[in-house]
């Protein structure tokens, strides 16, 4: 059965580890969640089932990256060589199926000068289009020295960095006891806090190039950006410079979610992503068109979210 919509959807949101790696994703999770962890490990490790996925979900293409936090039991410096290998990985596969696959590097965003450097090969010598970065490591936040090489690398390239969230230590002592919905609260805090950290720190002003991807998890900074009057937002120009510079994603396909994100930053500014395989989601395609539509969106602007936005950021021509 042919589960495509009249949609060309490309998501933006996807996490792959392969077979070189062995996935530890929720490695902190509790008892009851093992087992669903041990299915999305499972599906991080496949190449056939990440493209398997495509079809079931009725979508043109999924843009994959692999993340650190799913490859490593603790947090810390990491070797040259395994974030080498990590891109060469993901490289030979992405080449093995044009236009159904797009790739994000990895790279260590808070190892300094040696973070940049692999962003360069990764994009100029292996052809992936875009970085992906953790929102924090430690008490470091995107806007630490640190993490500014990668970023004005970037930038410089001309690529998306796309920022995830992260399990941070201290909130998910606070938080965890709430399971799942303590998790989520943890990550979207961390999401929401890189962002803000990037527009109170000046980074966007320094790197007018610099675009970023956040999650719809992230929903908090994004709404500080504007839709609070100005003694309770940020920046006084933080609508202008969200408006240049941040991208959401559509994680969860809510419609109540989107409309707000697409009113805030324009529906130029928003991503179709799912969150797999920590999220599977049946038939993408025509939840995602029907949440469109009960946002209000027009056929054009929904091309847009579904996979044009995607396509125009990673440098695809369409």
């Amino acid at each position: 059965m042919d589960n495509r919509s009249s949609l060309h959807v490309v998501d933006f949101h996807n996490h792959f580890v392969g077979p070189a790696f062995t996935p530890v994703a929720g490695a902190a999770a509790p008892l009851a969640q093992q087992e669903r962890w041990r299915e999305v490990n499972r599906q991080l490790a496949s190449p056939e089932a990440l493209m398997a996925s495509i079809e079931d979900a009725g979508i043109a293409a999924r843009v994959v990256n692999t993340p650190l936090e799913f490859v490593r039991t603790s947090g810390g410096e990491v070797a040259v060589t395994m974030v080498q290998r990590i891109n060469d990985q993901l490289a030979e596969l992405v080449g093995r199926h044009p236009g159904r696959l797009y790739g994000l590097a990895t790279v260590d965003t808070y190892g300094g000068d040696a973070g940049a450097r692999e962003l360069t090969r990764a994009v100029r010598d292996l052809g992936l289009r875009g970085v992906f970065v953790e929102s924090a490591r430690g008490d470091l936040l995107l806007d630490a020295p640190q993490a500014r090489p990668t970023l004005a690398t970037a930038a410089s390239l001309g690529i998306p960095v796309f920022v995830h969230p992260i399990n941070d230590p201290q909130l998910r002592q606070r938080f965890g006891r709430y399971g799942r919905a303590g998790t989520t609260l943890t990550r979207g805090a961390i999401n929401s806090a890189a962002l803000i950290a990037l527009i109170e720190s000046g980074t966007f002003d320094e790197l007018p190039g610099l675009r970023v991807v956040v999650t719809t998890l992230a929903i908090g900074a994004v709404l500080l950006t504007g839709a609070f009057g100005d003694g309770a937002r940020l920046r006084r120009d933080a609508p202008t410079l969200a408006r240049r510079h941040v991208y959401v994603d559509t994680m969860g396909l809510h419609p109540a979610l989107i409309r707000s994100v697409v009113d805030l930053l324009g529906p130029d500014h928003v991503l179709a992503g799912t969150d797999w395989p920590v999220f599977t989601e049946p038939a993408v395609a025509d939840r995602l068109q029907r949440a469109l539509t009960a946002c209000g969106l027009d056929a054009a602007e929904q091309r847009m979210v579904a996979g044009g936005n995607a396509l125009r950021l990673l440098g695809v021509e369409q």
